[in-house]
């Protein structure tokens, strides 16, 4: 009798079950959000040239930074942002919020272009967008009489640019979600984070080189590099795009036909307590971060003394910044793939040079005098740490814990900068130690956040609306990021009024004010919002132990296998 029994054709395996596949996915998101981070603070390094070029004070410069996140707050963009995710899914999204990005910059640097200057378009700038109402008596206008046309037209460029980002975010972390969910999420999201941070690094070596290029200072040079990496962006999302499909397509699984959003949905986040303190936590921590980030180049110009260096020397060369650049990126690489090693002489191998490169990296910051080389090494420690943490919070979990440790590193980083750093100020190398020393650790700290408070959102809502719940959470945090901004910059202006007075009296230049500014009274209010997020950890860490929300708990579980073989590990 013929076999008549049916061949049986293997089901495939998807994607996400491919180690290889899902950590190619993160790594597109991770590049498209690493040249994100690079335009986003591609002005930061430049801010005395804003000033001296453009007649930026500290209040235009701050209002423009903090137009970033106008729409996102005030016009609920990011609002909408989370319903077209959970509607449209992660691919559409992703292509939206990398065109967006790219228009914003468009306009962004044009504003500061010297075409720009002289036209008419300058002109109407000038004479107009000066009284918004409501906004006005409401304190919050993006505009005010007096704001130079260039950093006008600049703040709706950074606007759009502003809600294009913020997409991306939370684009990003539901992509995450989605490929790493019961996998190593925390390691994902912190690696996701650590990569996207070197492009804060980047831009740190890397504008100030584009804006003095050939000698002659040209600020637009530098939002010209943001925007050809955002282009890079864009073509990370669209390669993203294909391999989303593809794995829809391997589990059948049409995620825009999930179940319609509704708006009691959003009820239904507000009312977890656990949602809110999440939300409170991100506020206060990325507050004392990200604007902090717009201002660290001028803080330390402010509270350090450099010399001038020979201009025919390598260290005043172009050529350093890339020679230094790939220092870094090697400091880097060896310190990330060190945490992969399982043997040991490859694992303390790569962590060696990885030091190495670190301490040759700071050596060279040094012997360049420059501020902004100096504060590039914000990502680097972080960078080695984060899968550490990463695998600690999946596999042990304490994702509160960590919370509470780097809202203490934060205030402790905060209150250095305040406080010790300026008693350096006549000592060229230990104040150049102490600013390094307090910039890793300040970036280790950062590291904690995404390894261990975004991974923890997914315990706190259902899986249909994350998209909702992270949009949540960056509206809520974008108030901070809108505010503190403009804060920073107000209350440099008003504790420094002898430097106002000066620069109006035309006894100082605007070169001189831009290095000599007191930031104490600026650093005691972002140290004040790590107190505030120090507290609230410690709320959450009840909170989770009387509510059981899991945040202290690892992301892997066991399988009966793995305790089994743990057991049999132990006994042996």
């Amino acid at each position: 009798m013929a076999n008549t029994t049916a061949a049986v054709t293997p089901k495939s395996v998807p994607l996400n079950d491919k180690a290889w596949a899902r950590w190619t996915a993160l790594l597109l998101l991770a590049l498209a959000m690493f040249c994100s981070y690079i335009f986003m603070d591609v002005l930061s390094p430049i801010k005395n040239l804003l000033q001296d070029t453009r007649g930026w004070d500290n209040t235009a410069f701050g209002t423009m930074q903090s137009a970033e996140t106008f729409l996102n707050v005030f016009i609920f963009f990011l609002i909408f942002a989370g319903i077209i995710l959970d509607k449209l899914g992660v691919r559409f999204t992703a292509l939206l919020s990398g065109a967006v990005m790219l228009v914003g910059a468009v306009i962004n640097w044009y504003a500061l272009t010297p075409e720009f200057e002289g036209t008419a378009l300058q002109q109407w700038f000038t004479d107009n967008l000066n009284y918004i109402p409501i906004f006005e008596q409401l304190g919050v206008s993006p505009f005010y009489e007096g704001m130079p046309a260039s950093a006008k037209l600049s703040a709706i460029g950074f606007m759009i640019f502003g809600c294009g980002t913020e997409m991306a975010g939370i684009t990003v972390s539901r992509g995450i979600v989605k490929w790493f969910q019961g996998r190593e999420m925390a390691l994902a999201m912190g690696s996701e984070m650590a990569l996207a941070r070197l492009g804060v690094a980047t831009c740190m070596i890397f504008s100030p080189v584009f804006a003095n290029l050939g000698g002659h200072v040209e600020v637009s040079r530098s939002v010209a590099f943001g925007v050809v990496m955002l282009m890079i962006a864009m073509i990370m999302f669209i390669v993203y795009f294909f391999m989303d499909r593809k794995l829809d397509e391997q589990t059948n699984i049409e995620e825009e036909k999930d179940d319609p959003f509704r708006i009691s949905d959003i009820g239904k986040i507000l009312r977890s307590s656990g949602f809110w303190l999440v939300a409170m936590l991100c506020v206060l921590y990325y507050s004392a971060i990200f604007p902090f980030q717009k201002y660290a180049v001028n803080m330390l110009q402010c509270n350090l003394t450099f010399t001038d260096v020979d201009p025919d020397s390598f260290w005043a060369s172009d050529a350093v910044s890339v020679v230094q650049y790939v220092v870094m990126l090697a400091a880097a690489a060896t310190a990330f793939a060190s945490n992969f090693m399982s043997n040991k002489g490859m694992k303390y191998g790569l962590l060696g040079a990885g030091i190495c490169a670190l301490v040759a990296y700071c050596y060279m910051g040094y012997m360049r005098q420059s501020a902004a080389a100096i504060f590039a090494v914000f990502p680097l420690l972080a960078v080695g740490i984060t899968p550490i943490l990463g695998k600690y919070v999946d596999y042990k979990g304490k994702a509160a814990s960590m919370l509470v440790i780097g809202s203490l590193l934060l205030i402790a980083c905060h209150l250095t900068f305040a406080f010790i750093l300026p008693e350096f100020k006549n000592s060229p190398v230990g104040g150049v130690i102490v600013a390094y020393l307090t910039i890793l650790v300040l970036g280790a700290s950062f590291s904690l956040v995404p390894a261990s408070l975004w991974p923890s959102v997914p315990k706190l809502v259902d899986s249909k609306i994350i998209g909702s719940a992270y949009a949540l959470i960056f509206w809520i945090q974008n108030i901070g990021l809108w505010l503190f901004p403009l804060l920073i910059g107000k209350v440099l202006d008003a504790t420094n009024t002898d430097v106002v007075a000066q620069v109006a009296a035309g006894t100082m230049t605007e070169d001189q004010a831009a290095v000599s500014y007191n930031y104490t009274y600026a650093l005691l209010m972002l140290a004040g919002l790590g107190v505030a997020a120090l507290l609230i950890g410690l709320w959450l860490k009840v909170i989770d132990r009387k509510h059981h929300y899991g945040l202290e708990e690892p992301n892997v579980k066991p399988t009966a296998a793995s305790e089994e073989a743990e057991v049999v590990a132990a006994e042996e």
